[in-house]
């Protein structure tokens, strides 16, 4: 057997690359295209510096949250049968994977951050 589904390990990894790359590449046109209209909302609230960190940080966690249910549910849509398409279900799960990953080093980075402000002098 030459792996997974038929696919040979070495065409495996490159189509699992390949579509790494599409969902990178697809990312980052939705952050482009949110770009401009985070762009637009900033002027008109200018005296809410502290609410727009917050704001995204609520956003972000949000969503990291809905990319988590979404791929829980087509797994238990899989298990009961009703999705077909194990490659969708397994990128979901790694995309929700990728997102928690990136969350925790954002909160690692933030209370590095913190414990540094901690420790200086004044």
């Amino acid at each position: 057997m030459s792996g997974i589904g038929g696919i040979g390990a070495g065409g495996g990894i490159q189509q699992i690359l390949a579509l790494r790359q599409q969902i990178l590449d697809r990312s980052q046109l939705l952050q482009q295209l949110h770009a401009p209209a985070a762009g637009a909302a900033a002027p008109a609230a200018p005296e809410a510096p502290a609410g727009g960190f917050t704001d995204a940080l609520s956003s972000a966690l949000h969503q990291v949250s809905a990319t988590q249910n979404h791929a829980e549910g087509l797994s238990e849509a899989y298990e009961r049968g009703e999705v077909t398409d194990v490659a969708k279900v397994m990128l979901a799960r790694q995309e929700a994977g990728i997102a928690f990953e990136a969350t925790l080093q954002v909160r690692n980075r933030l209370l590095s951050a913190y414990q540094d402000i901690m420790r200086m002098g004044v």
